[in-house]
């Protein structure tokens, strides 16, 4: 986090791991590593956001592959912070990787879009709207 509560560009802000059974993926960190759970509403189920024990700060999510995440790719994906998503989008290509689907609101968040880098490896760049 940089001095204005922005995330800095550069580091790793959040992952999300993206899963057919997210109950039973958020049951199994839960249990392995003591992760606590808190449920997300996407509308007639429920998405998990996992946080360290005695800690206030998530962890990351576990998200079922389905409404909004049914595109995504099974796997944990990082979410890395750029200063401007659309210049980052552009170099993502010019630099030979794939842009995998459209830009997504993070709500107040900001917003980000899944990429594959030349070496097929997919992340996310995110872009703060703080």
């Amino acid at each position: 986090m940089s001095e204005s509560g922005k995330p800095a560009v550069g580091t790793v802000g959040w992952m999300d791991l993206t899963v057919k059974d997210a109950v039973a993926v958020r049951d199994f960190y839960w249990d392995v590593v003591g992760w606590t759970v808190s449920g997300i509403d996407m509308g007639g189920y429920e998405d998990f956001v996992m946080t360290p024990p005695g800690s206030e700060t998530p962890a990351g999510g576990i998200c079922h592959a389905r409404g909004p995440n049914a595109d995504m790719p099974t796997g944990w994906i990082v979410y890395i912070t750029v200063e401007d998503l659309d210049r980052s989008l552009e170099r993502v290509t010019a630099l030979g990787g794939k842009v995998r689907g459209k830009v997504r609101s993070a709500g107040p968040m900001g917003r980000f879009c899944v990429i594959e880098d030349p070496s097929g490896t997919v992340s996310a760049l995110f872009e703060s709207a703080k």
